[in-house]
């Protein structure tokens, strides 16, 4: 088949498609018009998230049997289209699971134990111990929005911990050998929870999941952690949160206002509620790198290569 990769990924995908027979070529600038152009003959896709795959270029690709995303979110390819055309979909959150499960944990140890602030502070000369007294976080209820690959990963994080874990999941049930999560209603969470981390898609449904309404209905003031979308934050609503003192304190891994390739951030687009946000010493950033190991590089290739092995296979 010929496989056309618009997006830099591990080679080992590309190598082992080669190995098998296929045809691989690459054009990793090339814009939406281009390729319009590029796809008509093309048997499979493999992409990241700098493009959507829509009606449009579906028009154009005639031949096309599979898209392959390297990562776990698929909001930039029309899913419906591809099941009416027949065309499958491989994605590879089994690649950068362990990633966003580590990360989550190191963002959530680092902000309940003013780790970022006592670097700074003993760097600036300052020895502040009570002032940086911390919190244990098995002492708490850590309660979990999604409980797919990344929810589950997190949650075997957690366990080790000995933290309370729960589970919500409006289209998952808890398999049963995650005996340390308890599956329970939205409702049930929102009352119990310290911790409170989204591992939700990018949908219509979840944009916005964090809200004014939602923070109202918990019994606690709550820590927020994000690893998912930036989309399912409410950023002003967090920022009245933080002031209210209702949210403690935040872990934002992904933005509202990140374009949606992900990649970089107009800093001078920015409202001025994300300065404001910026000013809470308790809010911890990272660049949306929770997936973004060396590890997870090669992984996320890796998954992807067996599922296409899978699916067409040439031997």
């Amino acid at each position: 088949m010929k496989v056309l990769f618009i997006d830099r990924v591990h080679p080992i995908l590309e190598e082992r498609l080669i190995a098998d027979g296929h045809l691989c070529t690459h054009n990793y600038t090339c814009d939406f018009n281009e390729l319009k152009q590029l796809i008509s003959d093309q048997e499979g896709l493999v992409l990241r998230s700098r493009l959507k795959v829509n009606k449009e270029l579906f028009r154009e690709a005639k031949s096309l049997k599979f898209i392959a995303r390297s990562g776990a979110g698929l909001e930039n390819i029309d899913l419906e289209t591809c099941a009416e055309l027949g065309i499958e979909v491989f994605n590879s959150p089994e690649g950068n699971q362990d990633a966003v499960g580590e990360h989550a944990v190191g963002m959530l140890l680092m902000m309940l134990n003013h780790l970022g602030r006592c670097n700074q502070e003993v760097r600036d000369g300052l020895w502040r111990r009570e002032a940086n007294r911390g919190k244990e976080l098995n002492a708490m209820c850590v309660g979990l929005i999604g409980f797919g690959h990344m929810g589950q990963r997190f949650a075997q994080k957690l366990s080790g911990i000995g933290c309370e874990i729960l589970a919500y999941d409006k289209y998952a049930s808890k398999p049963s050998q995650f005996d340390y999560v308890q599956s329970v209603s939205l409702e049930a969470l929102q009352q119990r929870a310290d911790v409170i981390s989204f591992h939700t898609p990018q949908t219509a449904e979840t944009k916005h999941y964090f809200n004014p309404a939602f923070l109202e209905k918990c019994e606690k003031n709550i820590y927020l952690i994000n690893t998912a979308r930036g989309s399912a934050v409410d950023t002003s609503a967090l920022l009245e949160g933080l002031k209210s003192g209702k949210v403690l304190g935040a872990c934002l891994d992904v933005l509202e206002y990140e374009p949606s390739s992900f990649e970089g951030l107009d800093t001078k687009a920015l409202p001025q509620v994300f300065k404001e946000l910026c000013a809470f010493e308790q809010v911890i950033f990272s660049p949306h790198v929770a997936g973004w190991t060396e590890e997870s590089l090669i992984k996320l290739s890796s998954f992807l290569a067996d599922k296409i092995q899978h699916r067409f296979p040439t031997k």
